[in-house]
């Protein structure tokens, strides 16, 4: 199908642009931090379809609009180096069937220090206000790794310019934090944990300042899950997914989960927030930008949702619409999410919400019939008594479309 006006449907197979070296550039230092063949025969999870008539069951896929506003940056494609490294996951590829993203595909917020040696045995130590202070190799870790599950991770730094490609699931193993954190037996002022990360490289970054490092209570720590990975997907962590051991701290943004941990340290409730506790303090939604350790509120993912691709589909000879979205991130199950499609308009319920349950992300589906041609701006609510979804209340992950043929 040919472009005709200003918006673009992308054939099935069509092949992606070539990618020109500015446009690389401009990508590695956007937001501070694929599937798309058959999906006319995906089999939706019974589960999403509530055992109701797919209006899409007979039709045609033709393709999918692309939003609008969004920068062109390259996804899944390595940009930059060392701080200013990024890559961004295609989020418009996934499914039900496909929830796990690829390792070669999960987002990327910082690629591994050209002056990380690997090669030279790995430790980890463990110290600070505790009366027996000591070191964990990683041959050690790996031989205690057990399977830690599904887990979803965004950055906080996840952005619309970047197609929210800065969020991924993986399935990881490791191993949890409870079990190491009593063995060094902590002093009683030690309230808190300060886990490091190696963070020094060869150039200086334009986006970014080194440091990488968070601060625990005990308990968040213990809640939360938190684990030491050393695998993912299946196989040992790369080097730019934090090998040989990373932090991963369920249902936190990405930014708590420090990579390529070398040091564990018990401190007191007189900590001073890190550096990087301080950079991503608006990012967090933090009142101001604390001080202190015990100022900081837990950097915790809320409860969000959006589209990640609007289908267009000829039904009966009829162009119909389909809507993609998924729903992450909360302690509580969403049941009631709502979307419209331009502030002059009611919210409605979405057509179809897959229940959630143990996975990263929740998956729905909208059928939707445009009312004239024009620019839609797609937004989501949740109406849930009792559920908190700051971003997506501001509108942070609304999203737009351009319709000329209805």
């Amino acid at each position: 199908m040919q472009r005709k006006t200003k918006f673009r449907v992308k054939p099935i197979n069509e092949a992606s642009p070539k990618v020109g070296r500015r446009e690389l550039l401009r990508g590695a230092v956007v937001a501070g931090g694929a599937l798309l063949v058959g999906f006319e025969r995906m089999a939706w999870a019974r589960s999403i379809l509530r055992s109701i008539d797919d209006p899409f069951a007979k039709g045609k896929l033709l393709g999918t609009i692309a939003f609008t506003g969004e920068a062109k940056v390259p996804m899944e494609t390595a940009l930059g180096a060392e701080l200013d490294g990024r890559m961004y996951t295609d989020l418009s590829a996934l499914s039900p069937e496909n929830r796990v993203t690829p390792t070669e595909k999960f987002y990327i917020r910082t690629q591994a220090s050209e002056l990380l040696d690997t090669q030279k045995a790995w430790r980890v130590r463990v110290g600070g206000l505790a009366a027996r202070p000591f070191e964990l190799r990683t041959e050690e870790l790996r031989k205690m790794a057990k399977p830690m599950g599904l887990h979803l991770m965004e950055c906080a730094g996840n952005t619309r310019s970047v197609h929210f490609g800065m969020m991924s699931a993986a399935d990881w193993g490791g191993t949890p934090l409870a079990e190491l954190l009593e063995s060094p037996k902590p002093r009683p002022a030690a309230t808190r944990v300060l886990i490091s990360g190696f963070d020094t490289y060869a150039a200086k970054s334009a986006s970014s300042v080194p440091g990488a490092s968070w601060i625990f209570t005990l308990e968040e720590l213990r809640t939360s899950r938190a684990f030491l990975a050393t695998e993912m997907n299946g196989s040992a962590l790369t080097r730019d997914h934090g090998a040989p051991v990373r932090l991963v701290v369920p249902d936190w943004y990405g930014c708590a989960c420090i990579k390529w941990v070398n040091e564990i340290t018990f401190t007191d409730d007189t900590a001073a927030a890190t550096s990087q506790m301080q950079e991503y303090a608006a990012r967090t939604m933090q009142m101001g930008v604390p001080g202190l350790a015990r100022e900081y509120k837990p950097a915790t993912v809320g409860t969000a949702a959006m589209p990640i691709r609007v289908e267009k589909w000829v039904v009966e000879e009829k162009i119909k619409y389909r809507v993609v979205g998924i729903v992450w991130g909360g302690s509580s199950a969403v049941k009631d999410l709502q979307i419209r499609f331009n502030p002059e308009e009611d919210y409605v319920p979405v057509g179809n919400l897959e229940p959630m349950a143990a996975n990263p992300w929740s998956f729905w589906t909208h059928a939707w019939a445009p009312r004239q041609t024009g620019t839609y701006l797609i937004r989501l609510r949740v109406k849930d008594v009792g559920v908190i979804a700051r971003r997506l209340d501001l509108g942070y992950y609304m999203r737009s479309v351009e319709i000329t043929e209805i």
